[in-house]
């Protein structure tokens, strides 16, 4: 196979793509390189059909290797990648739902389209080289798709554009925001954004979809040369051996399905509005059987019966549509801009430290927020990362939240998927570490869905870190919109869908944010793409939407409570000297450790000395406070300690602790204001005496006084009873003079020891 390289200028960097070297046995396959990251992306259709489904299956799976950057992994006991972390599975996510409308959904042979990172500069995220490659793989390869499409993010920094920004910029950048399509049409869109303004947002994805032009181009410039002739997808379908008969018999029955949706379903789905969407299903199940016993009294056979019975469900989605478009009638009774009933409720749960209900309609969101001490923070270890995370939202989304029975687990690629979405959308809001230094956990429990869980989780998660006293800047609130389109450009822009709502031709275009802009988009269709009018007009209907939710949720509670439930950990955050951290960690965490034992509080320890304790006990955080300044500070002279510690004798005097591993000497002269024996006539060690720093002399030697304390105290210093306080009497001079000895010196009447050498 000939090697072939493509090359382009692209957003100031060369972008190039290389097919004919690796992975020569898939259907497509190419490498795809910016600045010195570089991915390898393969697509491969199965060669069997998968039997009894009615979907297309598409897979996209995103891998890291940490190889890419020079890292091995960084657990002792896992050294080689395991199931990609969340930011890998959300990566996928989006570059699944940016191929998955231009593949005919009539095929059912699997498709698998596999990203894997094979070198990473920690300056241009492989994300987008993922989506151009997997664009240009499915376009060289035989796999029917309706390809090429371009990907790019777009980033604002200092009020200018830029184009593909590195992991530095986008620090800087106010948003974040990822296009895919083409320079006409937006087929997804994922935006990340600092409460930016809807036309900002707009001209920011006009601004990508212009930029998408060199790419498609360079993608069809490879296709051109070596593109292989597409599989037919009668073949795929399973309609290659299909006589004219047969053909034309199938499209009698499907005919005869449309007729009974648009007849008998359309009589009955709008006759009663108020259904719920488990009676509505129920309604819609009960006359596909009906319709399976008409077509078996007609002498149908079961085959071809169950073709007609594949067609009954796009046709019910075809007239829900078609009654919009013509009518703008929905099958709630809803006007196209309304939402459905809203209600919020905060602190249902006892222990939790922030809790509320949000509802939408049947969707119903439980979200709880947990804070803990700095400790508790995620410890992130990625490909082109290592950090830490201290926010963090998860999303559970169980079975019976839809009525359905299934077994209980891990949160798979969905729920990773919408969990993330919403966390996005709070980000913006959230205080600074310095303000609020707990770790946020957030969970949203799914209860019931008919439209829109994730945008439901932002409310939810919004409503309950206000319950918790988290002083966020902003309430956020989340609504998604869709759309109903006809093969002649008709559409109209729905406001909250539901069920029913997000068939083929429409679209779940789902917009986060605050009263002052947009946090998060997230758009996927079902369409060959939207118009910049359509992606104009929705995002204005949106935001409509968005701020009479927000009025909704002010009901329940409008701004972040003044105090933290009872429940929660209380966290000072203080300095020390960076010099005095290994005092408080002790020899192998020895000090910090019982520090820990004894008061049951967290403590953290930045290399710049801050300081953060936390404990939901007043008094055992108070002690720990205490304990570290006290191992901390330095003694000043003038102060009085209340409670020294005795720790050692000696004959000239007491060595008292004042503070944790400082002492300092009480001269017997100091113990008492009358005359002391002996030090042992006073104190012994382990008892606790009150003194004062009189000195600290120049080699930083601390002197004490008892007396001079329990002066200043007020503390009675009387004799022990019975005790002699008399000095002892002076030395007698009536034994003849020592022949003018010193003290310490040597007696000189004995002669040199040279003369007693003779």
């Amino acid at each position: 196979m000939e090697v072939r390289t493509f090359e382009t200028e692209w957003g100031g960097k060369k972008l190039t793509i290389e097919t004919g070297k690796l992975a020569q046995q898939a259907n497509g396959s190419c490498t795809v390189r910016y600045g010195d990251t570089v991915v390898l992306v393969t697509a491969v259709i199965a060669e069997e059909a998968r039997e009894g489904i009615d979907f297309f299956p598409l897979s996209v799976d995103y891998e890291e290797r940490f190889y890419a950057s020079g890292k091995i992994k960084g657990s002792r006991f896992m050294k080689r990648e395991g199931r990609p972390n969340d930011e890998a599975i959300m990566t996928g996510r989006m570059i699944d739902r940016c191929l998955r409308p231009l593949f005919p959904d009539t095929v059912r042979h699997e498709v698998q389209v596999v990203i894997q990172v094979m070198s990473a500069d920690l300056e241009n995220d492989s994300d987008m080289l993922g989506l151009v490659g997997a664009s240009c793989a499915l376009a060289i390869s035989d796999i029917p798709w309706d390809g090429p499409i371009g990907g790019i993010r777009i980033g604002r920094v200092g009020g200018e554009w830029v184009i593909n920004p590195t992991f530095a910029a986008l620090e800087k950048s106010d948003m974040d925001i990822i296009v895919a399509g083409t320079p006409e049409k937006a087929i997804m869109i994922e935006a990340n954004c600092r409460e930016v303004t809807e036309e900002d947002a707009y001209e920011a994805i006009m601004f990508g979809q212009k930029h998408l032009r060199p790419v498609i181009e360079l993608i069809k410039q490879v296709q051109a040369a070596a593109g292989r002739e597409k599989l037919p997808i009668a073949g795929l379908s399973g309609e290659t051996d299909l006589t004219d008969d047969e053909k034309t018999e199938r499209a009698t029955l499907t005919e005869k399905t449309r007729e009974f949706v648009f007849g008998r379903v359309a009589d009955e789905l709008y006759a009663n509005k108020q259904m719920s969407k488990t009676e509505r299903l129920e309604l819609i199940d009960r006359l596909s059987e009906e319709l399976d016993a008409q077509l078996k009294e007609k002498q149908i056979g079961k085959e071809k019966r169950k073709y007609a019975l594949e067609r009954y469900w796009p046709l019910v989605e075809n007239l829900v549509s078609q009654r919009i478009l013509e009518k703008e009638e929905r099958v709630d009774g809803r006007s196209l801009t309304d939402i459905r009933n809203l209600s919020s409720e905060v602190s249902l749960l006892p222990r939790p430290h922030g809790s509320a209900l949000f509802q939408r309609g049947e969707t119903q969101i439980m979200s709880t927020v947990t804070l803990g001490p700095p400790s508790d923070i995620q410890i992130l270890d990625t490909m082109d990362s290592d950090g830490k995370k201290r926010y963090f939202h998860h999303y559970f989304f169980p079975h019976f939240s839809v009525g359905e029975t299934g077994r209980m687990g891990g949160g798979g690629r969905r729920e990773i998927g919408h969990g993330g979405l919403a966390e996005r959308a709070l980000l913006p809001v959230l205080p600074d570490k310095e303000e609020f230094p707990y770790t946020i956990r957030v969970v949203s429990e799914v209860l019931g869905s008919n439209g829109s869980s994730s945008q439901g989780s932002i409310c939810g998660s919004s409503l309950a870190l206000m319950d918790a006293g988290v002083p966020i800047k902003a309430a956020v609130a989340g609504i998604a919109m869709g759309i109903a389109t006809d093969d002649q450009g008709n559409y109209k822009i729905l406001t909250d869908i539901r069920d029913l709502e997000d068939g083929k031709g429409g679209m779940d275009f789902k917009v986060g944010g605050t009263r002052s802009g947009i946090n998060t988009i997230q758009l996927d269709t079902k369409t060959q793409g939207l118009t910049p009018q359509i992606v104009q007009e929705t995002l204005t209907q949106a935001k409509d939407a968005r701020n009479r939710i927000l009025d909704s949720m002010d009901q329940a509670i409008a701004e972040p409570r003044a105090e933290l439930s009872p429940y929660a950990p209380r966290i000072i955050t203080f300095k020390i000297h960076p010099e005095r951290i290994r005092d408080v960690i002790g020899k192998g965490g020895e000090t910090i450790n019982s520090i820990i034992e004894a008061t049951g509080a967290s403590i953290d320890i930045e290399n710049d000395g801050s300081v953060t304790v936390a404990s939901a006990n007043a008094a055992a955080l108070e002690k720990a406070i205490q304990w570290i300044k006290d191992l901390t500070r330095e003694v000043t002279a003038g102060e009085v300690f209340k409670e020294g510690k005795v720790t050692r004798l000696m004959d000239f005097g007491a060595f008292v602790e004042v503070l944790p591993n400082q002492e300092g000497l009480v001269h017997i002269s100091e113990m008492a204001p009358f005359h002391v024996h002996k030090v042992t006539d006073l104190v012994k060690v382990g008892d606790i005496v009150p003194v004062k720093v009189t000195e600290i002399d120049h080699m930083g030697r601390v002197n004490l006084s008892i007396k001079q304390a329990k002066q200043e105290l007020g503390i009675p210093q009387e004799p022990p009873a019975g005790y002699d306080v008399a000095r002892p009497p002076a030395r007698r001079d009536d034994r003849g003079s020592r022949g003018g000895r010193s003290f310490g010196g040597r007696r000189n009447d004995r002669g040199s020891r040279n003369d007693r050498n003779h």
